[in-house]
């Protein structure tokens, strides 16, 4: 039979009780749709005792690496593919070690980088020659960086290569440099140089570093961000009498607009608009089609036509 890892994930639970460390494992072939889960307790209580534990999983030798790694690629064993995981958790620890000075949970820092590894497991070829450690490092990182920058803010502060490779470099180029404040116009262009992107995006990148999320309507609990939110100093536009006549000015040219554009169809196609958009309750297409004895497909596609003719009609200069 011949399994294929299609989801994996990873739950770390802190505090009383025993966590478990899952892989979820969806199952093809004959057993398609049916799910296997293999579960592996793990008594801590802290990330502490958890990083002891896992230290003291063995670790594997080049020859066993290659054994589990081949018979989990040929044959889909589930149990090779377990030990190959937890004989590598404590590298997951060690690479997550190096990001947690961005303010985000260790554990969650140590969870993305455990799912990197169960994809570096699904993925690697031992015919290869390489270790997997070697080859994981990439899955391991490519899984906590995207959680850093997806969780870093409420607005995604990277999006682009150049801005990734900024996000994660500029701030230690500048502790090296032993650059405190803002950089200078030649610092800039020579972080930009080294990093092989624009000097604008080092200028943008520390813009970006320097600002911080604010709440629209800002915090009861400190009075200086609820001072300073955007909801206490922009406009309210519900009490202007301007505003108050362009928007039923508005609407009652959308509704004059729309009554011209009906004109233009059939009596029939009116009816099925009429029936199915303009009213509290929205009528069936069976019961139109019980209604004109034609079938429920003939509704749909009479409806259809009707609706882009009337989008044509109320977009056209003349029914303005």
């Amino acid at each position: 039979m011949c399994f294929l890892l299609k989801s994996i994930s990873y739950v770390l639970i802190l505090g009383s009780g025993l966590p478990f460390f899952k892989i979820c494992v969806k199952i093809t072939g004959s057993m398609k749709n049916n799910l296997r889960i293999l579960e592996h307790a793990v008594p801590l209580g802290s990330l502490d005792a958890y990083t002891q534990w896992v230290n003291q999983v063995p670790m594997l030798s080049q020859e066993e690496e290659y054994e589990l790694a081949t018979k989990f690629r040929r044959t889909g064993d589930l149990d090779a593919a377990r030990r190959l995981v937890l004989a590598h958790l404590r590298f997951v620890v060690h690479v997550a070690k190096n990001y947690f000075n961005y303010g985000l949970a260790q554990a969650d820092l140590i969870q993305e980088g455990t799912v990197g590894l169960m994809k570096a497991v699904k993925h690697f070829d031992p015919d290869r020659k390489v270790r997997l450690v070697s080859f994981a490092v990439y899955w391991i990182k490519a899984e906590i960086h995207e959680f850093i920058i997806r969780n870093w803010r409420i607005v995604r502060i990277a999006t682009t290569k150049a801005q990734r490779k900024l996000f994660f470099n500029l701030r230690k180029i500048k502790n090296q440099i032993g650059c405190l404040g803002q950089l200078s116009d030649k610092e800039t262009v020579s972080i930009a140089k080294d990093l092989s992107v624009k000097p604008q995006d080092v200028t943008n990148m520390e813009m970006r570093f320097s600002q911080h999320d604010l709440a629209f309507d800002g915090s009861v609990d400190e009075d200086e961000d609820y001072n300073n939110a955007p909801a206490n100093y922009l406009t309210d536009q519900s009490t202007n009498p301007a505003h108050i006549f362009e928007i039923a000015a508005s609407s009652d040219s959308n509704s004059t607009d729309l009554h011209k554009a009906l004109a233009t169809l059939d009596a029939r196609s009116q009816d099925i608009i009429k029936q199915r958009w303009l009213k509290n309750s929205k009528i069936t297409l069976q019961n139109l089609a019980n209604k004109y004895s034609i079938s429920v497909e003939r509704i749909r596609q009479i409806e259809e036509c009707a609706l882009r003719k009337l989008r044509l009609a109320m977009s056209s200069p003349e029914t303005v």
